[in-house]
């Protein structure tokens, strides 16, 4: 094992999933930016492992969803809640950070709550979503919660936490929205194709959007779409669904992985499957149609627990249906396609979604949200 800090300057972080590993690496680096002397231990993913001291597993790369799919992997879950547990008791950090990704995260609080060492939650699971019993417990377990929505922060102190909100840290990457024309001058309409980051997502989603896109360039020919991909995930994500869907691929597809969101700014409408991306998209000003399929077990289950009455953040933080979504059954071509032709057929629209998009903007706190949950933390490590 490499070099570990003193115990009260070493740290464990957990995160699960690529915006987790995005933004725990961020709070990784406002931590050691305050405090040079700090020693992270890290599970996640390749942007945490790039900041920390010491790293035990990709976790990201796992990639489980839902109810049914962790269950294939729960040996491999098993043998990492060992690991955790062995690093608890044999370093004994002087906090524990997990970041989203309840499932895992949930094991993990348990065990360092049992053994005295503080928890910080950076990002604390939807659990408002499908089941707010699970507040409590998160309550109960941590020293503190950083929450990213300003409603959060309510839930939690109901049921007796310490939650603080400190704005969403994606006001930190996200550029500003840029102006447009509509329709475009060359006719070229640029659509995002967003199928998810898990393989089960992308095997779903991929084909539906890829051939609702091409709906799309039957109207209008120069239209081009732009494929989003995970930058630290190989092609072995997407290469079996686009294999399925060989006969509509050709170059007015082009895979795009980047980090910048540039790429994203430009798009004229997306595709996107339920997630972070679509709150991204909606501060970048783009215009969507939001899609979910899941396993058939997976969405009885969360048919019964689902304590929102929309599934996309874009919705649930707008109170209304502002962006279509076409869950299970309801995700198809000719549905996907509908959607869009409702925005590309109508310029007004698409300026007046993009004005009301944009407006999250204002909802979502000021920049700063590591850094923020950095200076709360720091006085814990001393």
């Amino acid at each position: 094992m490499a070099k570990i800090a003193p115990t009260n300057k070493n740290i464990l972080v957990v995160a699960g999933d690529p915006s987790g590993d995005l933004h725990a690496a961020n709070l990784i680096k406002a931590l050691r930016a305050k405090d040079p002397e700090i020693s992270v231990t890290a599970m996640g993913g390749v942007r945490m492992q790039e900041v920390s001291n010491h790293f035990i597993y990709n976790l990201v790369s796992v990639g489980a969803v839902g109810f049914a799919e962790p269950f294939k992997n729960f040996f491999l879950w098993l043998k990492l809640i060992k690991l955790v547990r062995r690093y608890l008791e044999d370093k004994r950090p002087a906090c524990v950070i997990a970041v989203d990704f309840y499932g895992f995260n949930n094991q993990v609080l348990g065990l360092a709550y049992h053994r005295k060492i503080p928890v910080f939650y950076y990002i604390s699971p939807q659990v408002w979503a499908s089941r707010p019993g699970r507040a409590a417990r998160l309550a109960r377990l941590t020293k503190e919660i950083f929450v990213i929505f300003p409603f959060e922060e309510a839930l939690y102190k109901k049921v007796g936490g310490n939650a603080t909100f400190v704005g969403h840290p994606l006001l930190d990457l996200m550029p500003e929205p840029l102006a447009k024309d509509f329709p475009p001058a060359n006719g070229e309409w640029k659509i995002g194709i967003l199928p998810g980051s898990r393989k089960a997502e992308i095997s779903r989603h991929l084909p539906l959007f890829v051939k609702a896109f091409y709906r799309i360039k039957e109207q209008h020919p120069k239209a081009r779409a732009y494929l989003f991909a995970v930058p630290e995930f190989p092609d072995d994500r997407i290469v079996p669904a686009l294999e399925e869907i060989e006969k509509y691929w050709s170059k007015d597809i082009e895979i795009v992985r980047e980090k910048d969101y540039k790429v994203r700014a430009r798009l004229d409408f997306a595709f996107t499957c339920s997630g972070t991306a679509t709150l991204e998209n909606a501060l970048l000003g783009v215009p969507m149609a939001v899609a979910y399929k899941m396993a058939r077990f997976t969405y009885e289950v969360a048919k019964r627990v689902a304590k929102t009455q929309y599934i996309s953040l874009v919705n649930i933080l707008l109170k209304k249906p502002a962006v279509k979504e076409l869950i299970q059954e309801k995700a198809t071509v000719d549905n996907l396609a509908q959607e869009a032709f409702s925005f590309i057929n109508n310029p007004p629209r698409i300026q007046a979604a993009r004005k009301e998009l944009i407006g999250l903007r204002g909802m979502l706190g000021t920049h700063g949200a590591a850094d923020r949950a950095a200076e709360k933390i720091l006085p814990h490590l001393s």
